[in-house]
């Protein structure tokens, strides 16, 4: 590695959890790191220093200081960040004392499908903690859904478990069928409602994704309230997959966290259409910053 030459970071601020990848200008990778969940939506401040925080452990890892900031590119993706002025604002913060060699943003969907495709034309159905749809045709990018806890994410892991804790509610109040599911829901709480309800008052996204694996595998055993739960919320990926395909996006990938494990329930024709990605959000952000990736027969250490 010569002196003077450029780095590549790319940064995967999801609701969940944040990953920062460092690559040479080959894209031969020199470090990686995982922190906490970097949602701007949530808490703006909480997502931008979980940022920086990232950025500098992934920098000394490969034992790059201060003054190697200038040979640095940043790309971010972000979860919601929705308009250019979000990006402008999370851009000035990271550029204002850093001096990094620049700094790009983009929604975590848009920095997803340019690693599930190496930056060629596709689309993906993200389902994780939040669930949207993307496809990039001909250097244009089109998002669908996306639009927050509040107001989208169907098919995510968070609404899978916000479904699921209403249901165990309604069960407990005997407004609704008590199951393994809303039994297991409510263990979670001491049984007690006012605990449940406490809980919800501040409760994040990825707290209640957190509960989606109860309904999952209870969904998988027949569970009278899971399955219609985890049926619901294959039918909301299926649209955003086929709204995809509607945009001319030939190439469709499935990612995110709830993935693999949401594939058995989705309807069967989809078992076609979508693809495996070939590399993750972290490496799509680096295309974002203007570096490269490797061969994908190469790739292990950037697996999903």
């Amino acid at each position: 590695m010569a002196a003077g030459d450029p780095f590549f970071l790319g940064v995967d601020g999801g609701a969940t959890r944040c990953r920062a990848r460092l690559r040479d200008r080959r894209g031969a990778m020199l470090a990686q790191t995982v922190g906490p969940a970097a949602n701007i939506y949530v808490d703006y401040p909480s997502a931008l220093a979980v940022t920086r925080a990232a950025i500098a452990e992934a920098l000394a890892r490969a034992g790059l200081g201060a003054g190697d900031a200038g040979r640095v590119a940043i790309g971010l993706g972000l979860a919601g960040l929705s308009t250019g002025a979000e990006a402008a604002r999370i851009v000035a913060d990271l550029s204002a004392a850093e001096g990094f060699a620049g700094v790009r943003a983009a929604n975590d969907a848009v920095t997803a499908c340019l690693g599930a495709h190496a930056g060629a034309d596709g689309g993906i159905v993200i389902a994780g903690t939040g669930s949207a749809g993307i496809a990039r045709v001909e250097g244009r990018e089109s998002v669908i859904g996306g639009r927050g806890f509040l107001l989208g994410d169907d098919g995510s892991a968070a609404r899978i478990g916000a479904d699921a804790v209403r249901a165990a509610l309604r069960a407990h109040d005997g407004l609704g069928p008590a199951t393994p599911l809303t039994r297991a829901v409510m263990q979670r709480f001491a049984d007690d409602p006012h605990v449940a309800t406490q809980w919800a008052l501040t409760a994040k996204p990825s707290d209640y994704g957190a509960l989606a694996p109860l309904a999952l595998d209870a969904a998988g055993q027949g569970d009278a309230v899971a399955r219609p739960i985890v049926a619901a919320a294959a039918a909301a990926l299926a649209a955003l997959t086929r709204a995809v395909q509607a945009l001319g996006a030939d190439r469709v990938a499935l990612v995110g966290g709830l993935s693999q494990s949401i594939r058995p329930h989705l309807p069967a024709d989809l078992a076609e259409i979508l693809r495996e990605p070939l590399f993750d959000p972290t490496d799509g952000a680096i295309l974002l910053a203007g570096g490269v990736l490797p061969a994908p027969a190469t790739r292990s250490e950037a697996a999903c």
